[in-house]
């Protein structure tokens, strides 16, 4: 079974998956594992490359949610799972691969974006049940990349901050308030806890300026995609609760902050 860990105070299976680099893959070794990212929930931005892996793998897992967006593009058997039976379906994945099938673990969006404690529990269970067999990351369209095209904030220009993840997020919310008005922030709040009106309140507690742009991108390529523009005191009245009723937006939003125009 998966090792126990305390997201609270670690090991973080992120830690993990970024303690070294990849291994090089020159064909004197087994087939990696792939790690897709299938992108924001468009199949117009699934990579070719994501997409042959998922297309050429014997065992396809992930969450359900995931793995149902791409059924359709493999006759992979797939494995889908929930936060609860995670460690029970990645180790059976593992051990499928151990006896000699190829194997994909498919992630939303870009593992790189906010992935890496998925991207750390496939390895390790694959490191545990197929020792040997490497696990390769291919990257793919993120939320945060459309979305930094819809708010204008340059990547070299602008700070990431994901809170996307299980754990402790006080280390990312010193950041922002460290970053916000002095460079452009896009974030990827945490449903339901640290959503747009949290973080916006927790900005303005901080002493950050009320007058900043915030725009609520949500649904990002989707049909009903939709952006709210507000300026940050303003949307710190959406903050309070951790339910989903509690929140006036999805969980499939990002929230982009502009830094102060120096014009001004």
């Amino acid at each position: 079974m998966s090792d126990e860990y305390d997201l609270e105070a670690g090991p973080d299976p992120a830690t993990f998956a970024a303690a070294v680099p990849e291994p090089e893959i020159d064909g004197s070794v087994v087939d990696p594992v792939y790690a897709v990212g299938v992108g924001p929930g468009n199949l117009e931005y699934l990579t070719p490359r994501g997409e042959r892996a998922i297309r050429e793998a014997d065992v396809v897992v992930g969450f359900t949610t995931v793995v149902e967006f791409v059924e359709g593009r493999t006759d992979a058997e797939l494995l889908t799972c929930g936060y609860r039976d995670e460690a029970a379906t990645l180790e059976t994945f593992a051990e499928r691969v151990a006896a000699g099938e190829s194997g994909t673990a498919v992630a939303m969006g870009d593992p790189n974006h906010s992935g890496y404690q998925f991207v750390g529990k496939v390895q390790q269970a694959v490191e545990r049940e197929a020792a040997g067999t490497p696990v390769q990351v291919i990257p793919g369209i993120s939320a945060i990349q459309v979305a930094a095209s819809r708010a204008r904030t340059p990547m070299e220009e602008t700070e990431f901050v994901t809170l996307h993840k299980s754990g402790d997020l006080t280390a990312e919310m010193e950041r922002l308030a460290m970053t916000a008005g002095d460079r452009h922030v896009l974030v990827l709040p945490r449903p339901y806890d640290r959503m747009p009106g949290d973080i916006a309140a927790f900005l303005r507690e901080t002493g950050v300026s009320p007058e900043l742009e915030a725009l609520v991108l949500e649904r990002l390529t989707h049909d009903d995609e939709r952006i709210y523009r507000f300026e940050l005191d303003e949307l710190a009245e959406h903050a309070g609760g951790d339910e989903k009723t509690d929140t006036p937006f999805s969980d499939l939003v990002v929230l982009a902050i502009r830094r102060r125009d120096e014009s001004s």
